[in-house]
């Protein structure tokens, strides 16, 4: 991003923090730039990110979004996008997780990452395992700022990637991990199964996925870093969150994550 932002940069990047602060969504932002210009959403992005890093907020990894077919058709969109993890969206040592911190929220079980070095060249899926340390259950509690959650794909860009919280679960070492094309993922609401998926679900494999990131994330000037957490995408339908309810995911192979969520 240039080091002075647009004046519709600037519009779009106060619309959207606007509405995460008060709770209110907004309007998509498409009435000012148009639904493909990618570049110019993530520099909304980033001028949002820059001001929560400058108010005392850290980056502790990615999300990459849109990787599976089943959420793309949900969305109406055709490509992945990639938003900034902060240390606040990290819920995994909360008993219950207050309805109160979100607007519209839906979730997703994936497979998350923790990486073991930095990546600071264009990988193939290939090389992706070597740069990894740990391989965890995750979900991702995905949110909108826009009303409705009426996006296309500079909505959500723009919107951090519709990022909300993210819940890490069961893990294994790197080197124990199975093929991660063919894991197998349900997810139950109260013990009812509502989602299911496969590895290959998510851009062919979460391999693929991660490479994807890493290679993007450099086109946009800020690679990947070590210790940093990546969740690699929905390896199945995102569904909405109900108030009181509890979320479990199992991944073949990985285990389990939990999410309760308050009343």
């Amino acid at each position: 991003m240039s080091s002075q932002p647009s004046r519709d940069i600037i519009e779009l990047a106060d619309r959207l923090a606007r509405a995460a602060a008060t709770g209110v969504p907004c309007k998509p932002i498409r009435d000012v730039l148009a639904s493909d210009d990618v570049a110019s959403a993530y520099s909304v992005q980033t001028l949002n990110i820059e001001a929560v890093l400058a108010s005392g907020g850290r980056v502790v990894g990615r999300k990459i979004g849109l990787t599976s077919p089943a959420v793309q058709a949900q969305l109406g969109v055709d490509q992945p996008d990639f938003g900034v993890l902060l240390d606040d969206m990290d819920v995994s040592g909360e008993a219950v997780i207050g309805m109160h911190r979100l607007l519209q929220p839906r979730i997703e079980a994936e497979i998350a990452f923790e990486l073991s070095a930095d990546i600071t060249t264009p990988i193939a899926a290939g090389q992706a395992p070597d740069f990894v340390e740990r391989v965890m259950a995750a979900f991702e509690i995905v949110d909108s700022r826009i009303e409705g959650w009426d996006i296309t794909l500079a909505d959500t860009v723009a919107d951090n990637a519709s990022s909300g919280l993210f819940v890490l679960g069961d893990s294994v070492p790197r080197r124990d991990c199975p093929e991660l094309s063919t894991v197998e993922m349900t997810m139950a609401a109260d013990g009812l199964q509502v989602s299911s998926g496969v590895g290959s679900d998510c851009l062919g494999s979460p391999w693929e996925a991660l490479a994807w990131l890493a290679n993007t994330a450099l086109t946009y000037g800020s690679g990947l870093r070590r210790g940093d957490v990546i969740l690699s995408g929905a390896l199945g339908p995102m569904v909405p969150v109900t108030p009181g309810s509890t979320y479990r995911a199992s991944i073949t192979g990985i285990g389990d994550v939990i999410a309760v969520f308050s009343e």
